[in-house]
């Protein structure tokens, strides 16, 4: 399969999307979420997605053209209903209110319930960066189907629980962290899946709690593992405190409800930086900061040290350039959506 461009990956994952029952503004904006995680090399966030969420709106799990809801608020907190629309443009309209009430207050949070998958939490805090901000975000499934084994364990209770924060420079790209607390994202097993691929040791186990490299074990009665290890204490503990801000703060709960539709709760937190010092001190001392540890002399087997972000931001260069690499079995996915919503001709 050659590499896609990556403004014609957008046009399709758009037109899918619109044929599907998305508004043009909600098509455009879930596109430009899913192809930034597809250039940033984070294909487990890309337009794999498509075909579940076309089939979420088909089953009437998200809902097109949603209302948004603010249940409750404050000078500086959001407590949003998303009525079960897509996760990318209320989760982005909650940031925006997020950005705003910080603006004028310094700190501002919300909690955000009922919406579908907001997938790659960086493209939410990286507002609050570009806002000069800093952002940070968290988010859980509430009761839907669980993936990951608390540390020890060997049935899975907890969802892969992303963190993800972000703060201004001066730096050619984002400074940012986004990690799923599980060993790895739950996607990438989907992709190793798709590819025919094998997964290193320490990522999931199979249903007698034996390490395994076969991606569809934790789907077959095994899990995932949290992240850390042999350590693996420091990522469950970490999940389970994404859980209470992102599942019991939001209302969500805890538990498995496995016929539950998928319903992203998250929490969001924005902290005006001139509010504790000058802004533009504090950016370029990220810069120096970010220099400070790419000088370190790299490790045996490393080339060089990178700032949190900087590989996403090379990799986006590189494919921008380049294109983007998209496995057979989801082209031909996509391509088979495209034949039943009449849209055939963007993979002509």
């Amino acid at each position: 399969m050659p590499n896609i461009a990556a403004n014609r990956l957008e046009r399709i994952a758009g037109r899918l999307l619109q044929a599907a029952g998305a508004s043009a503004g909600e098509a455009q904006t879930i596109s430009r979420h899913l192809i930034a995680a597809n250039l940033a090399g984070h294909d487990s966030h890309g337009v794999i997605h498509i075909p579940g969420y076309i089939a979420s709106v088909q089953k009437g799990n998200l809902q097109p053209g949603a209302p948004f809801d603010i249940i409750e608020e404050s000078p500086t907190t959001t407590v949003v209903d998303g009525n079960w629309g897509f996760g990318f443009t209320v989760s982005e309209r909650a940031m925006e209110i997020t950005i705003e009430k910080a603006r004028s207050q310094n700190v501002a949070a919300a909690t955000v319930v009922r919406q579908g998958h907001v997938g790659r939490l960086t493209d939410y805090p990286l507002m609050a960066a570009e806002a000069g901000m800093i952002g940070l975000m968290t988010a859980d499934s509430g009761r839907g189907p669980k993936s990951v084994a608390p540390f020890g364990g060997r049935e899975p209770r907890l969802g892969t629980n992303p963190i993800c924060i972000a703060v201004p420079s001066n730096l050619d790209g984002p400074f940012y962290i986004d990690i799923a607390t599980s060993a790895v994202a739950g996607g990438k097993l989907g992709v190793a899946i798709a590819r025919g691929q094998s997964i290193p040791t320490g990522w999931v186990i199979d249903s007698e709690g034996r390490a395994a490299t076969d991606p569809a074990a934790a789907r077959n009665g095994g899990a995932m593992l949290p992240l850390g290890g042999s350590e693996g204490h420091k990522g469950y503990g970490l999940s389970a405190m994404v859980e209470i801000f992102s599942g019991l703060l939001t209302g969500l709960g805890f538990g498995i409800e496995p016929t539950g539709r998928h319903n992203d709760g998250c929490f969001m937190a924005v902290f005006r930086v001139d509010a504790f010092r000058p802004l533009a001190e504090f950016k370029q001392e990220v810069t120096e900061f970010a220099r400070y540890l790419t000088a370190t002399p790299p490790a045996e087997g490393f080339e060089r040290v990178y700032y949190p972000g900087e590989l996403e931001h090379q990799r986006a260069q590189r494919g921008r350039a380049e294109g983007i690499f998209i496995e057979e079995s989801t082209w031909q996915q996509l391509a088979a959506l495209a034949d039943e919503l009449g849209v055939e001709e963007e993979f002509s």
